[in-house]
This record gives C-alpha cells, structure tokens and sequence, in this order.
C-alpha cells in the first residue's frame, strides 16, 4: 500500500469485479466461494480507495447477461447481494460517518422484490451522505441504460416537453444512472480479460484502461495502488494535442 498521497487521483473509479469462478476453480472449490472470496475484496478495496480520496466508485457486480449463468451460481450471487445489503443497514451510522452514499445502477424490475426494498432503504438512509458515492451495479448493462435514457427523452418528445433541438449530451447525462456524477476517469479490469463487458459505455468514452492478470479474488490494496499510479503518470488529452 502506498505511503504517500497520489500526484493526481482520478475523480471515478469503475473496477469489473471479474475471475472469481476461475480463482475457485483453480483451488478445485465451488464457483460460489470465489462469489463469496470477490465480496470480501469488494468491501475491502471499496473501503481503501474511499480513504485515499476517491469520491466515485462503481463496481460491476452482475450483468444484464449474468441471468444466462447456471442458476445454482445466480441464486448464490443473489444471496451474497442479500447479506451484503443486511451488512449495510447494519453499518448504516458508521457508513454516515463516513460520508458514503450507496446508489445501485441498473434495471431493478428482474431482481427479488425483497432485496430491491433493502436496496431502496439504503439508497435513501445515505442520500444526503456526500464524501464517497459508491455505485454496485446489478442488473446493468451499458446498453440497457442509454436505450432507457433513449426512451425517456422520445416520451417528452412525443409529449411536447422537449424539442429535438433542444436534446444534448447533458439531456443524455441527465437520464443515466450516473446522473450527476463526473464521467469514469479510470477502469479497471483484473483478471486478464480486456473488454468493457457492456459496462458504462457512455461514462468511459474518454477514460484510461487498466488491466491485470490477477483474479478478483487475490486483488490487493497494492494493486489498486499500481492502477493509481499508472494513471497519475499518464498524459490526458481528450482528443487534443
């Protein structure tokens, strides 16, 4: 773990939770334990990356296309979301303390009626919480969420509310589950994969890829470290000289 502050620490972070079935299946274990290993990593280098003064954070956790999964591996996906969310309303004063804000993105309509009710009470307890925005993504894919912006903005079209003309990038924005937030400066991806997986597509139009080979599972506050480093060093110019 690094010793001192960052040169230049990127305002949102997007990390694809990605290889803990093979970290499982490597150790000859269930495709759920490496679920379960992911989770502990999750909170852990959630947690870190808020103390080093990350304010955006969004994690991949499952995928519009995760449902096609066996379902013995969703079932235990969804229950680890479950204990996760029953974690966070037992955490909810320290969490305040902390100033965290915890919003979940993606098509809620699919998920357990209960675990959306858990999720709706915690996004409203850490509402006005303004240190650290920590988004979960479940039930989320890139396209999914610009076509629902696509068809919000066509339904105040045909109503008169909105002219054609008057649609903008920010009219866009404004209609994602991102809303108000800045766009994704740096994702990574460990695990040795290297594709964006539908994830966030508007949000990282311009930002700077990080790839590893190490699983999920074994990613360390080290790591994320190097992620943070390379950013630092690397020259941003949007399209620019």
């Amino acid at each position: 773990m690094t010793d001192k502050p960052f040169e230049s620490l990127p305002r949102h972070v997007a990390v694809i939770m990605d290889g803990n079935g093979r970290w499982a299946k490597k150790r000859g274990l269930p495709r759920s334990e490496g679920h379960i290993e992911g989770a502990k990593t999750f909170r852990r280098i959630g947690e870190y990356a808020g103390n080093l003064g990350i304010r955006h954070l969004t994690f991949y956790a499952f995928s519009t296309e995760n449902w096609s999964r066996p379902e013995a591996e969703v079932k235990a996906i969804m229950s680890l979301f479950g204990d996760y969310l029953d974690e966070a309303l037992r955490r909810l004063d320290e969490d305040k303390e902390k100033g965290i804000r915890l919003r979940f993105l993606g098509d809620k309509s699919r998920i357990d009626p209960a675990l959306v009710s858990l999720m709706d009470t915690v996004e409203e307890a850490t509402r006005e919480m303004t240190k650290v925005n920590l988004n979960i993504a479940v039930n989320y894919g890139g396209r999914q969420e610009i076509l629902q912006a696509a068809q919000s903005i066509a339904r105040d079209v045909k109503s008169g509310a909105l002219s054609p003309e008057e649609i903008t990038e920010q009219t866009i924005e404004e209609r994602l589950y991102t809303a108000g937030q800045p766009p994704v400066d740096l994702l990574i991806r460990p695990s040795g994969e290297q594709r964006l997986s539908n994830f966030l597509l508007w949000q990282c139009a311009y930002a700077e890829f990080w790839y590893s080979d190490v699983l999920w599972p074994d990613f360390t506050e080290a790591d994320l470290d190097r992620a943070l480093g390379a950013y630092a060093a690397r020259s941003r110019r949007f399209g620019g000289l």
